[in-house]
């Protein structure tokens, strides 16, 4: 990678640091709780990280880029394949890689499955207990016992970032492994996704908090037009929600377009947050049969590796 922001005295430091572990360990909660706002979505669906996402803190001294991944698990479809792809690649050419595990679950083979993974890596590597507000001393104390025979580390770490306890460490820890090095992003960027791929996450967000079990991994959402209105200070956003089956379109659409409507409130309340102005959101529904199942349709959503 060619550098074209040059570093800030003698002393920066800078590097990629890869985020890995089950679903639902954390790690989109982590990278938001490091940078303050909301830049990951988060819910408690497997495979709601589909992206291998970027989020870039620039602070004095250093310069940490964080790269989230989808969920290391068993894949049932070729989306899951796509996304165990993309984060197996994530472990190339990183500095530093963090093995989250949570802490209020037993360590059990999925947990083993993505630490053999990580032999392949030379990367310096962090054992992070993530979630430790869920659990008392005790309970702790044998996460940290199982958690640690995974693995050689550089570092444990044990932190919550629902209450923020221990995240400094956390950043602190991976800023002590990062060698010398210029800033590889400009300093005031937070984020290398396009602005239409965190829009369209945020939108998928909200389906899935929604809807729990009934639709959420045949959802895919994509921002078709996305323009800003200066003198109005407003976006306009035109996405289309994406469903595998008829029956999947009722549901998201709801009785009299109810669902749809409080789909679009509540993204609109974020992106409103996110953008810095008033959002006007237009939502439509389509039906895409087995779009999952296709690899272009996959990465026409700008999911995997080969997006």
């Amino acid at each position: 990678m060619d550098n074209i922001y040059p570093a800030v005295g003698d002393s920066f430091k800078s590097g990629f640091v890869t985020l890995v572990g089950r679903p639902n360990a954390g790690k989109s909660t982590l990278i938001n709780a490091i940078m303050g706002k909301k830049i990951a979505i988060t819910s408690n669906t497997a495979q709601t990280t589909r992206h291998r996402f970027r989020a870039v803190l620039t602070r004095e001294g250093f310069q940490l880029i964080l790269v989230d991944t989808p969920g290391l698990h068993k894949p049932h479809d070729a989306l899951g394949e796509e996304l165990n792809t993309s984060a197996l690649k994530a472990l190339e050419d990183v500095d530093v890689v963090a093995f989250l595990v949570d802490a209020s679950k037993p360590v059990g083979t999925g947990d083993e499955w993505v630490a053999a993974q990580l032999k392949r890596a030379r990367s310096k590597k962090i054992l992070v207990l993530s979630k430790i507000d869920l659990v008392d001393g005790e309970q702790l104390d044998r996460q940290r016992f199982a958690a640690a025979q995974l693995g050689d580390w550089d570092a444990v770490v044990e932190l919550s970032s629902q209450t923020g306890e221990h995240v400094q460490d956390f950043v602190d820890e991976v800023v002590a492994l990062l060698p010398p090095g210029p800033a590889w992003f400009p300093t005031d960027m937070e984020t290398d996704q396009p602005i239409e791929v965190v829009v369209a996450e945020f939108i998928r967000e909200k389906i899935l908090r929604s809807f729990h079990d009934e639709v959420p991994h045949a959802i895919g959402v994509r921002v078709e037009e996305m323009e800003y209105d200066r003198k109005k200070d407003l976006y306009r956003i035109f996405a289309i929600v994406y469903v595998e089956r008829d029956s999947q379109k009722g549901i998201i659409i709801g009785k009299k377009g109810a669902a749809i409507k409080q789909i679009g409130t509540e993204a609109r309340q974020d992106l409103e947050q996110l953008l810095g102005c008033r959002v006007f959101l237009d939502l439509s529904v389509k039906v895409k049969k087995n779009w999952r199942r296709d690899a272009n349709q996959i990465r026409r959503f700008g999911y995997g590796e080969g997006a």
